[in-house]
């Protein structure tokens, strides 16, 4: 047998030194001096730690029609462009109703239209009635695009609450499944995640009737809007006003929001700050209507309506609305990560309490520790020393798999405690082949140390052959897996790649310090 290398027995060394501090911080709080990448401590998943559970359904029809409403603006650019006047131009679910002034227009205007939105089959109802409905296969893809937004979303907002390693899946169609482990209040999830978050910038219509607006004389182009509910002499109370239709401004350009102090009133307020486009269009915005009025309104509400004193180009405003430092800082989160693409209705939802957790960890636990007993009392009698070799190997192979999986912030859940099992058999299955083929060589004739290198040489490549497929299929569970799947895969792949290093390398480095400077073996106990 040749000398074993020295830098395998360091390297041995330096591994086992890494695994024994990454996973000292599942035991007990490390000394400020420890190294950060040292010091996570696995994450439990929500089966063992608890937390909250909702399955969440998208109204994706609703993305449908607000797409539509947003295509009103391109239908009235093309008709000004064309310099075609009309009537009225709105939205009515996934169809746009236009009404040119001249019919003697409508085959310019129809041109105009078709090219403007492509994405819409087009009727003409004669006398200058258009009626513009939107494709089947655009609404469809519309609609799957909701969902992967309203996941983008929502993950994003649940991240701001400091949670670790949520379960944020599609289910169907139209539904979401989301797991946040470790976060026990329902309510606030629901609320921060149901916000459908719409914020939008409107003129008020300073020129209009607002007291005959609200008798229903509403001015073509207006819409009535109302602010919060507030307290006026006992009764509750919402401000009316008399606004544009159009949007000027909406949330998709806001690029952050922050929680401030509203320096006039000494209040919470949320700071926003527009991205490129926004800011530019807020600069034209303020300078063309100083000294008349602009509403925020967020959710449909207004929130405040401020005068426009000056042109305002720092591309940034500002939201009040009397807020406590929690109603602030959650409007800030679901503005910074952007509006649902439509809104959500919680369908399901199950607060999972500690006790729980702490049962499936106890019995996740013992079927770790008997199972390893077995294996440990197994390989001490069939093998002897070797098999004793063998098991200070599978405890650094533990050692090694609870360290790793701590490092990298994975999360460790019951699918997980059977992968760690499975492991378990899997890194004695490779001492296995070792030692069988050392027993084959001796039989052969082999001197001891010869049977041993002829072992270990012999069984290397079966084993890695082996450990490499069900590696392979380990990373497709992980790919295309979801939540309790992904954490069974994370576990087998890494307790997969420590039972190739312990197996090959640990029992051999072992074997060889055992036996080095014995002079002549005769006999292996194996």
């Amino acid at each position: 047998m040749h000398a074993y290398p020295r830098w395998k027995l360091w390297l041995i060394l330096a591994v086992l030194i890494v695994s024994t501090m990454g996973s000292l911080p599942n035991l007990t709080s490390p000394p400020s001096w420890w190294p950060a990448g040292l010091s996570k401590s696995l994450n439990l998943g929500l089966d063992l730690k608890g937390g909250v559970h909702l399955v969440l359904d998208v109204d994706v029809d609703k993305a449908v029609e607000r797409s539509v409403e947003e295509d009103v603006d391109s239908a009235r650019q093309a008709l000004r462009g064309g310099k075609i006047r009309y009537n009225s131009l709105e939205a009515k679910g996934t169809t746009l109703n236009i009404r040119i002034k001249d019919a003697a227009e409508s085959v310019q205007a129809a041109k105009l239209l078709s090219d403007a939105l492509p994405g819409y089959v087009q009727v003409d109802q004669g006398e200058g009635h258009f009626l513009l409905t939107i494709i089947k296969a655009n609404a469809t893809e519309i609609k799957k695009f909701a969902i992967d937004q309203a996941i983008e979303v929502i993950r994003t907002r649940i991240d701001a609450l400091g949670t670790t390693e949520p379960v944020i899946v599609k289910q169907g169609d139209t539904r979401i499944l989301v797991q946040i482990p470790g976060y026990e209040d329902t309510a606030h999830a629901k609320s921060l995640i149901g916000r459908t978050a719409q914020l939008e910038f409107k003129l008020v219509d300073e020129k209009g009737d607002l007291d005959k607006a609200l008798q229903g004389n509403i001015p073509a182009g207006d819409i009535i809007m109302y602010g919060a509910t507030e307290t006026r002499a006992g009764e509750t109370y919402k401000q009316p006003y008399l606004l544009m239709k159009r949007t000027e401004l909406s949330g998709t350009e806001v690029s952050d929001a922050r929680v401030s102090i509203d320096s006039r009133f000494n209040e919470y307020a949320v700071t926003l700050k527009f991205n490129g486009k926004g800011a530019r269009k807020f600069d034209r915005l303020t300078a063309a209507h100083v000294g008349e009025r602009f509403a925020i309104i967020l959710e449909g509400s207004v929130m405040s309506a401020p005068v426009i004193r000056e042109r305002i180009s720092g591309g940034s405003a500002q939201i009040t609305g009397s807020f406590s430092p929690a109603e602030a800082h959650d409007l800030a989160i679901v503005l910074r990560a952007g509006a649902l693409p439509a809104p959500v209705k919680v369908v399901e939802e199950r607060s999972i309490g500690p006790s729980l957790g702490k049962d499936s960890v106890d019995q996740g636990l013992n079927s770790i520790i008997i199972g390893s007993i077995f294996v440990l009392i197994f390989m001490g009698v069939y093998y002897r020393a070797f098999g004793i070799v063998a098991n200070v190997a599978l405890l650094f192979n533990m050692l090694l798999i609870v360290a790793a999986m701590s490092m990298i912030g994975s999360t460790l859940t019951l699918p997980g405690m059977a992968g760690i099992v499975l492991t378990i058999g899997m890194a004695v299955d490779a001492n296995v082949l070792i030692f069988e083929r050392i027993r084959e060589e001796l039989a052969l004739g082999k001197t001891p140390l010869a049977a041993i290198d002829g072992g270990y040489d012999k069984a290397l490549s079966t084993i890695v052959d082996a450990n490499i497929t069900t590696l392979i299929a380990a990373i497709v569970l992980f790919q295309f897996g979801t939540g309790p799947v992904k954490g069974f895969a994370v576990t087998l792949s890494v307790g997969i790649i420590a039972s190739m290093f312990t197996a090959i390398m640990v029992t051999r480095a072992i074997v060889a310090l055992s036996l080095e400077n014995r002079g002549r073996i005769e006999k292996l106990s194996i």
